[in-house]
């Protein structure tokens, strides 16, 4: 009686361990979440999306069925991408041809590969820096960057909507055809997208990786895993292998 007494209380520490940990990094990851601007503009103040459209945007997904109908951020189902990674990629290949066409007058894949360099250096450059501003609480691109966002957007819209271009795509994501009936509807869920993306390109204030944590890895902006990741990965995996060989060796 007495020992089973001592593993009950050894079972009490562990979970009240466990929630507070939880606890802790839950507090965390609200005081460190990223920020939705109230608007996203270009450098001429030209408005793209508006801190009710990024919202709204997220209540079409949700009303879609969330982490039913693909993922953000890495969370959700698997039938369709990860529509915050697959942003970020379209993005980032979009921007890689404009800024080629307008310095080199010749799309990325035509350019030699020192050219190549330069124009994916331009793009980590012009995707990772943080551009916003606490105060005004904006969120400042280029005009170029507006475009490659623009021709993203249009990708998104015609797949949530019945575009016959992309039945095949549809059919491999599981989506209804449309997706989205209502083109407004189409239009805000863009604005969500974005805004997952641009937290997973962007990065923190002060430091060299961004809001997720280089999350997902997207060498076309430089998001590799950082060493910190690996290595808390490795440990909490040796951890737990610990902790059952503890336990089978105490049994």
């Amino acid at each position: 009686m007495p020992n089973s007494r001592r593993l009950w209380w050894i079972l009490c520490a562990c979970v009240a361990g466990a929630f507070l940990l939880l606890g802790g990094f839950g507090v965390e990851v609200y005081r460190q979440a990223p920020p939705i601007p109230k608007s996203v503009v270009t450098t001429e103040g030209r408005v793209l999306f508006t801190q009710k459209d990024i919202l709204d945007g997220q209540q079409v997904w949700q009303s879609m069925g969330g982490q039913q109908v693909g993922s953000i951020w890495g969370h959700g189902a698997y039938q369709a991408p990860d529509w915050s990674a697959d942003w970020l990629h379209r993005e980032a290949v979009a921007l890689q041809d404009l800024l080629s066409i307008r310095f080199h007058q010749q799309t990325y894949n035509a350019l030699p590969l020192p050219l190549q360099a330069q124009i994916r250096q331009r793009v980590q450059t012009e995707m990772r820096t943080n551009t916003f501003n606490p105060e005004t609480r904006q969120v400042v691109i280029s005009d170029l960057r507006a475009r490659a966002i623009a021709k993203t957007a249009a990708h998104f819209k015609a797949l949530f909507s019945d575009d016959p271009r992309l039945d095949d795509l549809r059919e491999s994501y599981a989506l209804q055809t449309p997706a989205l009936h209502d083109p407004e509807r189409r239009e805000a869920i863009t604005a969500f997208f974005f805004w997952t993306a641009w937290a997973a390109t962007t990065q923190r204030p002060g430091m060299s990786v961004t809001y997720t944590n280089n999350w997902p890895h997207e060498p076309l902006v430089g998001n590799q895993a950082t060493p910190a990741s690996l290595v808390w990965s490795l440990v909490s995996i040796a951890l737990l292998l610990a902790g059952i060989g503890g336990l089978v060796w105490y049994k």
